[in-house]
């Protein structure tokens, strides 16, 4: 296969991502994995807004507010994807990907109603799960837990899926 769109092979990335989860178990004791820093978000504003609440959560007391490694891992992701995009000169601005707009037109809102819906399911599965993709995708398979791999058909299933009933061509 020929990767010529000015970013990264995906084997070198993979391989990267594979030397990353190793120094991360070598360095901290930590597997990869990160949605448990959304649920400490939400304790962070829900502590603002209903103090007692938070005080009253056992499940909030579990993961009380605080940047921790898994925090430092999604603003790593979000630094490194946009250094890499830098770097390949692929950085772009866009609302509304032209492949979205082509299928359901330029609105900013229904865009961003569906990728907040989408969230939402994916936040849900995680939580359900006990996990998050990338810890039972990346983590999970370098264990080779049968939870992580069968987590990780499933993600690729339900990717598929999706994108087959989103972007499907009409048949005109």
């Amino acid at each position: 296969m020929k990767y010529d769109d000015g970013g990264w092979n995906p084997y070198i990335a993979g391989a990267l991502v594979g030397l990353l989860a190793i120094l991360s178990v070598g360095l901290t004791g930590q597997f990869l994995g990160a949605s448990t820093t959304f649920v400490r978000a939400a304790a962070a504003i829900e502590q603002v807004v209903a103090p007692d609440r938070v005080a009253e959560n056992v499940y909030y007391q579990r993961t009380a507010a605080r940047l921790d490694w898994q925090g430092m891992v999604l603003i790593g992701i979000l630094l490194g994807a946009l250094a890499a995009a830098w770097h390949d000169r692929s950085f772009k601005s866009e609302s509304v990907p032209p492949m979205w707009a082509d299928r359901f037109g330029t609105s900013i809102w229904k865009r961003g109603a569906v990728a907040f819906s989408g969230g939402i399911f994916a936040m849900f599965g995680a939580r359900l799960a006990d996990g998050c993709p990338s810890g039972h995708g990346l983590s999970g398979v370098m264990q080779l837990s049968v939870s992580g791999l069968v987590s990780l058909a499933f993600f690729f299933a339900a990717g598929l899926l999706v994108a087959n009933l989103v972007y499907r061509r009409n048949a005109s």
